[in-house]
């Protein structure tokens, strides 16, 4: 039925070896060190340090769904949950400074990881396969040209299952 040359025996990259997760995890790594330095008795900190580290976690965990798949569609639907977790995180010293959190200085370094992860993700989303989709009836996620109300170009295709 498989061919030992087909696709499907192709071994997938480990996501764990990619330059953007791994980025990621050192991003994941240091939020969580300054998440530290939050004082456990303030409430308004606390709540941003659950955000943080949400966010940051959230820079690995969609990379991997995104890699979990080969659709256009579902790729670029965690490729935007990223980008705003990294948005999030990018501006998150301004809240902390507004809610008097005394360690604002050593949020650059997150600053600076974040602006390396930008550029390898830039590099990820250009690699999708733009002609491998479902249309997205939303609208949000088509491959450029689509749109939410063109033909399923799988519509025509005989089901060869049982009669």
């Amino acid at each position: 039925m498989f061919d030992e040359d087909d696709d499907y025996y192709d071994e997938k990259v480990n996501v764990k070896d990619l330059p953007l997760y791994k980025k990621g995890e050192e991003i994941q790594s240091i939020v969580h060190l300054l998440a530290e330095l939050i004082p456990e008795d303030d409430e308004q900190l606390q709540f941003l340090k659950a955000e943080m580290i949400l966010n940051a976690s959230l820079l690995t965990v969609k990379i991997a769904g995104g890699e979990a798949t080969e659709l256009y569609d579902l790729k670029m639907e965690a490729a935007t949950f990223i980008r705003k977790a990294a948005c999030d995180l990018m501006v998150m010293n301004h809240s902390l400074e507004m809610f008097g959190f005394e360690h604002t200085e050593y949020f650059q370094i997150v600053r600076n990881l974040i602006e390396e992860y930008r550029l390898l993700f830039i590099d990820w989303v250009s690699k999708f396969d733009k002609w491998n989709y479902i249309i997205d009836r939303w609208g949000l996620f088509n491959p450029p040209g689509k749109t939410p109300f063109d033909k399923d170009p799988d519509e025509n295709i005989p089901f060869l299952g049982f009669d």
